[in-house]
């Protein structure tokens, strides 16, 4: 019988961090004569087993579309997940075809719009029933009773890391925010040399965004109160923090929870949006870092301390401030793990069936995403759990040196679920799997 012929497995994931932790995945989980790693796409012979593990500008699309035996670690078009605007749009179709969706508590609804300049914030806002409301019950708020105002979150469709993300509670206050990206001159050569930095993605001095990304946005109610917790390097602050989890998407399609999940904090301790100065942009800026979790926009001294392993806190929850109360039993964290499970199954779900022209999954495809999470608190004390975002290409670098064993299992899990049963290769050994199967949907695709 002749040998079975190698995986041709061409492993270049261009960071430092992630490079060396999927070579050991595969070391771990495949037997060493099942695989050959090569250089180039270039090196596969035709119809050879082969695996792509490389960044998304990096695979080879017409190899693996033209190629059976052909697996690569992105879908092409994931956009209904990993675009705020899209997102937006997928869960609210699904709610209204399923009002009884897991995504109907798990995500706050959103207002979506697009603009320009802040000179036409008008019309994009004209059919924004939901934030006009929100203003005019906001105006019939008196000084002392501005706990009693409604706050909404901004945040650009196409930015990541948090860049361009504001809070506002009127009509004046996010006119103004739009005011700051408005560009200082009218001048047309002016304009066209921003046309050309906004093509090439550059930053715009001092507005914290990527130019190109302004133009779709979101508009969602601000979660308040939110949980606080101590972070791991400071037990006597309570901050907020969001819960990054690690989900595999399988083929065509089969979704996976990963249970060991991060705790991202905010590098200050947290005040209410009303007790925010956000007036200059030195003082927003500092203030905002009590309201974003992203430590992707930490200072590297805020970010000591700030990430934790999710399973590590406290099974007990400490007084809130502002005299919030909690119904937290000591379980808390299982039932918001479950509540994560049930709302990322429903939303790949929602993005498969719902919005199958901007989610298209692949049989010979995979991708590993980080979703956000954020508990709140609830008025009658319970905790509910929403997510926030989808991110491709997730920065494991977040995690750090010390919790990078749990990134390795991470990728071991991949291999198990995705990798592995592709190519028909059977189980070796009995490394711990803590992938959970929240999603197996059939939807036709060979």
């Amino acid at each position: 019988m002749a040998p079975e012929t190698p995986i041709h497995a061409v492993i270049n994931y261009e960071d430092p961090y992630v490079q060396p932790l999927i070579l050991s995945a595969l070391k771990n989980r495949l037997p060493p004569a099942s695989y050959k790693l090569v250089d180039s796409i270039k090196d596969v012979p035709s119809s050879t087993p082969c695996l792509q593990f490389v960044q998304y500008e990096s695979i080879d699309w017409d190899h693996l579309m033209s190629n059976s035996a052909s697996l690569a670690n992105a879908y092409v078009i994931r956009k209904a997940l990993i675009r705020k605007h899209y997102l937006s749009t997928t869960v609210a179709n699904w709610i209204i075809k399923y009002p009884d969706s897991a995504l109907k508590r798990g995500a706050k609804p959103s207002v979506e719009f697009e603009v320009d300049y802040a000179e036409f914030l008008d019309d994009a806002l004209v059919e924004a029933w939901e934030l006009k409301e929100s203003w005019a019950r906001n105006e019939q708020t008196s000084e002392e009773e501005k706990e009693k105002r409604e706050w909404w979150i901004l945040k650009p469709g196409m930015s990541d890391r948090g860049q361009g993300i504001r809070l506002f509670s009127s009509e004046e206050e996010l006119t103004s925010i739009f005011e700051e990206w408005d560009p200082e001159s009218d001048d047309e050569e002016e304009e066209e040399e921003g046309d050309a930095r906004s093509d090439a993605g550059e930053k715009e001095e001092g507005d914290g965004i990527i130019t190109s990304q302004l133009r779709h946005f979101v508009a969602q109610p601000y979660i308040h109160p939110p949980l606080l917790l101590a972070p791991p390097g400071d037990a006597n602050q309570l901050r907020k923090f969001h819960i990054r989890t690690y989900v595999l998407a399988a083929g065509a399609l089969k979704v996976f929870v990963y249970r060991p999940m991060l705790a991202l904090f905010a590098a200050r301790p947290y005040k209410a949006p009303w007790e925010t100065d956000f007036e200059s942009e030195d003082e927003r800026e500092d203030a905002m870092r009590a309201h974003l979790t992203n430590t992707c926009i930490q200072e590297s001294g805020d970010r000591e301390g700030s990430v934790g392993l999710f399973w590590n806190l406290p099974d007990g929850i400490a007084a809130q401030p502002g005299g919030a109360g909690v119904d937290a039993p000591s379980d808390w964290k299982d039932r918001v793990f479950a509540q994560i499970k049930e709302i990322t199954g429903a939303t790949f779900e929602a993005a498969a069936r719902g919005m199958g022209v901007h989610f298209q999954p692949l049989p010979n495809a995979f991708e590993i995403f980080g979703l956000d999470f954020m508990v709140g608190i609830e008025a009658d004390g319970c905790l509910n759990t929403y997510l926030l975002e989808v991110n491709a290409f997730p920065d494991f670098r977040q995690t750090g040196s010390e919790l990078s064993g749990m990134i390795e299992e991470l990728f071991e899990g991949v291999v198990d679920e995705a990798i592995r049963p592709f190519f028909g290769k059977s189980e070796e050994g009995s490394a711990k799997n803590e992938m959970i199967k929240v999603l197996d949907v059939d939807l036709g695709r060979r």
